[in-house]
């Protein structure tokens, strides 16, 4: 049986409140317990069965790894209850929507020239 969703909207009006934007997590318990109701968002049981997948992860691709990163990987995800390279293919997704953010908001550098 699915969860139901959580309507933030009417949370807020139930509560006198008003949403105002997203928090966003650091590191740490918070920024694990955000990753985690992400996931529980994002990911779904397949129509034809199998583990819990985001229906937009359309590409499959081989990411080496040292062998360090892979054993966080595995740590972290057996805590969410979730694939080590699910977890990967988020913290990627996450990682790039960052730097998307932050390089919008820079000043373009300006290249210098080699004497």
């Amino acid at each position: 049986m699915a969860k139901p969703k959580l309507d933030f909207d009417e949370l807020a009006r139930g509560l006198g409140a008003e949403r105002r934007g997203q928090v966003k997590a650091s590191p740490g318990y918070f920024g694990a317990a955000q990753l985690a109701t992400e996931l529980a968002h994002r990911l779904r049981v397949p129509a034809n069965g199998g583990r819990p997948t985001d229906p937009t992860w359309t590409e499959r691709r081989i990411v080496p790894l040292r062998r360090s990163t892979l054993e966080r990987l595995n740590a972290d995800a057996g805590r969410l209850g979730i694939e080590p390279m699910q977890l990967a293919a988020l913290l990627i997704e996450k990682g790039l929507d960052s730097v998307e953010k932050t390089s919008s908001r820079q000043a373009p550098m300006r290249r210098t020239q080699r004497r």
